[in-house]
């Protein structure tokens, strides 16, 4: 595929970084295969995490097409960068068709980034994951790459204001050991370890983050930080899609309050 949009907004967003000086910590990059296709699943704590989870992929000299909502597509702004960059949109009231794309990007040897959490993560810890990377990958015979993110919650993260222009900030990336599963094994059991793995890398750059203070916002409780724990997220999230269901019902919350 000609490469036009994609190749432009790597080269902004390194010099971006540079100008800022954001403090990159990059391990497990020989992780990432140099050619064929491949699952990149990274956890979810910022907006901004496809751009970071895809600086992984660089040092392979490999583009990463993110499955991403339908909104950002919807956009006027970030819309036509996406479609630009051949990224995913992703319609969830109708999926396979999404799913039918990664699928042909993955058997043409493309890497697909999932963000199996679907959401971000309020408490920063990694939340229940969905099974479609790991059925995309028992389908078309390719890996799956587990990515952790750190640091980029601090940018620009849910509930909280942009703050993208901060310098120093460190930002860690850790991409784990390949997974492979293969058709006919238990779809459950896979995405079970997926889950343990991604835990793991994402507690392991928490845990050596060179700025590690307690009671900030964006470290998680059982850290000493004062974000959700993952009850308190998981309470959070589920009023949050109650207010959008109803909203998009047609039913205004305030006058059912009202009313009750």
């Amino acid at each position: 595929m000609a490469e036009i949009v994609y190749p432009p907004v790597i080269a902004a967003a390194r010099t971006l970084f540079r100008v800022l000086d954001y403090r990159f910590n990059l391990e497990g990059t020989e992780h990432v295969p140099s050619t064929g296709g491949a699952v990149l699943v990274s956890n979810h704590i910022s907006y901004l995490d496809f751009i970071f989870a895809g600086y992984a992929a660089l040092p392979a000299k490999r583009l990463v097409r993110f499955m991403a909502k339908q909104d950002v597509f919807d956009h006027r702004i970030s819309g036509p960068l996406m479609r630009g960059m051949k990224h995913i949109p992703v319609d969830r009231g109708a999926g396979a068709g999404s799913y039918a794309t990664a699928l042909r990007m993955l058997k043409a040897g493309e890497m697909v980034g999932v963000f199996a959490e679907a959401t971000i993560s309020r408490s920063f810890t990694v939340k229940d994951i969905k099974n479609g990377a790991i059925r995309m990958a028992q389908a078309t015979k390719v890996p799956v790459i587990p990515v952790a993110l750190w640091g980029t919650q601090r940018l620009w993260t849910k509930g909280r204001e942009r703050r993208i222009f901060q310098r120093h900030v460190p930002i860690t990336i850790l991409v784990g050991e390949p997974m492979h599963p293969k058709r006919g094994e238990d779809v459950n059991e896979h995405t079970e370890t997926l889950h343990t793995r991604l835990s793991e890398l994402v507690d392991r750059a928490q845990r050596t983050y060179p700025e590690i203070p307690q009671g900030v916002w964006w470290q998680p409780a059982h850290l000493g930080g004062t974000a959700p724990t993952p009850e308190e997220a998981a309470a959070m999230d589920a009023a949050e899609a109650e207010a959008r269901a109803k909203k998009a019902s047609g039913i205004d919350p305030r006058e059912e309050a009202a009313g009750a």
